[in-house]
């Protein structure tokens, strides 16, 4: 009675019905919340298959046009994947051809099929395409027409071309040469070896836990993203600081950072050269399998 002569009874009433509808939002949210969650999750298991499917897409791509467009009859001859004694043996049977006219055989790195120089094409004529197709490659052909290849060099020159009485063709392009120092690096996962030549003679690798999906409940998203890329700043901000060290040092020729594309423009300055890699696991076996991949020259008949 007290209450409704107060008016304190539509004010409960009010709240109740407040609480109620406070309660269905919340609810409301809390599946939007998982809905965003499991979005998360997928769109992290798609940008993990990125690197996997760019190969696939160019090489469909290039079928295509070979397909609709005039290079539909124009193939290597044979392409091959060679890596550590083989890349050395192969490079040696290049090597050992010469010539007695000191303008018979012609070496050309090309960087992109938008780059060929026109020494390059004018030998090859209608199999340019190929050329186009093989970029970024140092071209090797002579002029009796019995060597006519394109080799893909892990550490690309400067763009040259020239007829020599030799090929040109620098160890340092294709083989662990010197002494120098190959990370690799994820938003995750830190490695960094310093080798001679093949052998690696220093390494330090680290792990940080980095939230891969967001578990539902808990944390917002926002929340959630805001932790998850600062673990990752973190991470990045250690590697980058070990690969100063590294650079400091002084007494490596030149640093080679490999890893995820998303994280490479973080540590960029900090290397010489830089190259997408899809190696994962424990640093160790990651930076092994990523030293063997780079490493790695396909070599392809024209």
């Amino acid at each position: 009675m007290i209450d409704r002569l107060l008016g304190r009874a539509e004010l409960k009433e009010r709240i109740e019905e407040l609480a109620e509808e406070k309660r269905h939002l919340e609810r409301r949210a809390e599946a939007e919340e998982e809905r965003r969650s499991d979005a998360v999750a997928d769109r992290q298991r798609a940008e993990e298959r990125v690197n996997e499917l760019e190969h696939r897409i160019e090489s469909l791509e290039e079928r295509l046009e070979r397909a609709e467009g005039t290079e539909a009859s124009v193939e290597f001859r044979r392409v091959s994947d060679r890596s550590g004694s083989r890349v050395a043996d192969a490079l040696d049977r290049f090597r050992a051809v010469e010539s007695d006219d000191p303008e018979g055989l012609l070496t050309a790195f090309v960087p992109d099929g938008d780059s060929v120089p026109e020494t390059v094409s004018d030998w090859f004529g209608d199999r340019t395409a190929l050329v186009r197709r093989a970029a970024p490659a140092v071209v090797l052909a002579d002029d009796t027409g019995a060597v006519s290849a394109a080799l893909t060099p892990p550490v690309e020159p400067e763009p040259f071309d020239r007829w020599s009485d030799r090929f040109r063709l620098d160890e340092a392009w294709f083989r662990p040469s010197g002494r120098f120092a190959f990370a690799v690096v994820r938003s995750d996962t830190f490695a960094v070896g310093t080798y001679e030549g093949a052998e690696r003679v220093a390494f330090e690798g680290f792990t940080t836990d980095v939230k891969e999906a967001h578990s539902k409940g808990g944390f917002s998203q926002g929340r959630f993203e805001r932790r998850r890329e600062g673990q990752i700043d973190d991470h990045l901000d250690r590697a980058d600081e070990a690969l100063a060290e590294v650079a400091a040092g002084g007494d490596v020729d030149r640093v080679i950072v490999v890893g995820e594309r998303s994280v490479l423009g973080r540590v960029r300055e900090r290397a010489d050269v830089t190259d997408v890699s899809d190696a994962t696991g424990k640093p160790e076996a990651a930076l092994g399998d990523a030293f063997r991949d780079f490493w790695r020259v396909r070599i392809r008949a024209i």
